[in-house]
Order: structure tokens, then sequence, then C-alpha cells
């Protein structure tokens, strides 16, 4: 049964930050980093029983895996120590300014430079709200926003490649493992010996890593980049509603603004091919 592409992207948007949410209640026994890591390798334990991608990989693309796998280890980690310091809309309201900057400066129009001016000013008033308190929790946050615009570039070229697809990015998680074992490695020792929490890491990594990149695949196979960038517009809400649900983060009245002028942004921007 053929689906139409948005769905995929919808379900990319649920496990988004569903998983990262869970990943929350784990900091206190495990470290951000610690978690990212497991993310990473219960994600790869996953594809190597389901796809085994070595079979069919033929080594084509090599540069863009080893890209991919890069970045997604560092993305996670950077995404999982922002969160462990700022709400989980605050982190997903700036984690999409890249992506609106750089399609507004690709197509200098006026409705895309009012996009550009209500993104700025959401992130304006989220920072302005909590960056005196939490300064790293800032650097990490902007530091996902990057790499998460490297990402969507990586994994979109990728997706309409022969490095691309289901494959491609079970190839990238095995890269990524590389990269992350010095971040993560220490951090995560304390899975080792109780099977709850590792259980737990591993639940993490299948609603984190697999359910939402594999969605992410199946979509940028068949939306073009500017389409899959303004459907984003999507996850900052998406954000605000999982936090409050599974952590109880209750969003002042000024993240609230700061979050919707983002979304605005993000969906007043007319996207180009």
């Amino acid at each position: 049964m053929t689906y139409p592409p948005w769905t995929y992207f919808v379900g990319s948007a649920v496990f988004h930050y569903l998983g990262p949410s869970f990943a929350v209640l784990l900091f206190p026994r495990v470290g951000p980093l610690g978690v990212a890591g497991i993310r990473i390798w219960s994600a790869v334990a996953v594809f190597a029983l389901w796809r085994r991608p070595w079979r069919t990989f033929n080594g084509g693309g090599r540069r863009t895996i080893l890209l991919w796998g890069a970045v997604l280890a560092a993305m996670n980690s950077s995404f999982y120590m922002a969160i462990a310091r700022l709400p989980l809309a605050t982190v997903a309201a700036i984690e999409f300014l890249p992506v609106i900057a750089l399609a507004a400066l690709g197509a200098r129009t006026r409705r895309n430079i009012v996009a550009l001016i209500a993104a700025v000013a959401g992130v304006y008033v989220l920072t302005e709200v909590r960056l005196e308190g939490e300064p790293l929790g800032f650097f990490f946050a902007f530091a996902n926003a990057g790499l998460f615009a490297l990402y969507v570039v990586v994994a979109h070229r990728a997706a309409r490649s022969d490095a691309g697809g289901i494959d491609g990015l079970a190839m990238a998680m095995v890269a990524a493992t590389v990269f992350v074992l010095p971040i993560g490695g220490l951090q995560a020792v304390p899975v080792l010996d109780d099977p709850a929490l590792l259980a737990a890491g591993v639940g993490v990594g299948v609603t984190s890593s697999v359910i939402p990149y594999v969605c992410d695949q199946l979509a940028m196979a068949r939306l073009s980049r500017a389409t899959y960038a303004l459907m984003v517009s999507l996850l900052p809400a998406t954000a605000t509603v999982t936090g409050l649900v599974v952590l109880r983060q209750v969003p002042a009245a000024a993240e609230v603004a700061g979050v919707g002028l983002v979304i605005a942004g993000v969906a007043v921007h007319r996207g180009e091919r």
C-alpha cells in the first residue's frame, strides 16, 4: 500500500520529541551524553537485526554516509545536552531557526523576509526569557540547530541517491557509533548492570532514532527539500505538547508567544525548489 508523503512526516513528527522526552527521565541515572550513546547503539542493533544493511550496501556514497553518521552523533549529543538544561519546546524552536534563515536567504521575497523576522523574534523572546540562567543550555541548543540544518541537507541528499534509504540510514548509524563512543561511552557505563535501565535506553533508541529517521527517509524521498522544510512548522508545536504531557513542562506566556512566532515564521515562508 502506498501512503501520501505527508503521512511519513507526521510519523516522524510524533516521535521526533516523544523519544527525547523519555530520555530526559533517564538523565538522573545516566548523563545526557550516555543516553545519546545508548540511543545510537540500540538503534544500530535494531537496524542490524531488521535490515542487515551490509548485505546490500555497495560502498557507494561513503563520504555521505560518514558525514551523515558524524552529524547524527554530534546532533544527538548536543540536543541531549540542551534539553537537560532547557524546556523541550525552547530547544525545538531554536532548532529550526537555521532552516528558516537558509530558506529566506535563498529566496529574497517580502514574504520570506517577514517569515525570517517572525522566527528571529520568536527565538529572541525564548532566549530573553531563559538566557540569564542557562547560557550553556543555549550554547548546545544553537549548536544542535546548526547540526539539524546540516542533517536536513545531508539526509535529503542521501534519500535521493544510492547512499540513502533505510539501508543507507543504517550504515550512517553504524558510523555514528564510532563517533559517539568517545563522547558518551563513560556515562553509559551505569546501564551495563541494570537491565531495566538498559531496556529503557533501548526504548529511547527505537522511538528517537529508528522510527523518526526511517520516516524522514521515506518522506524525503518523496518531498522536495523546500516542502520538507516548510512542514517542520509542526515540530515546535509537537515539542510543546510533548513537553507538557510527558515532562509536565508548562510553558509561560512569553514562551508560548516565542514558539508561536517561530511556527508562524516557518508557516509563512514560501519554499522554492
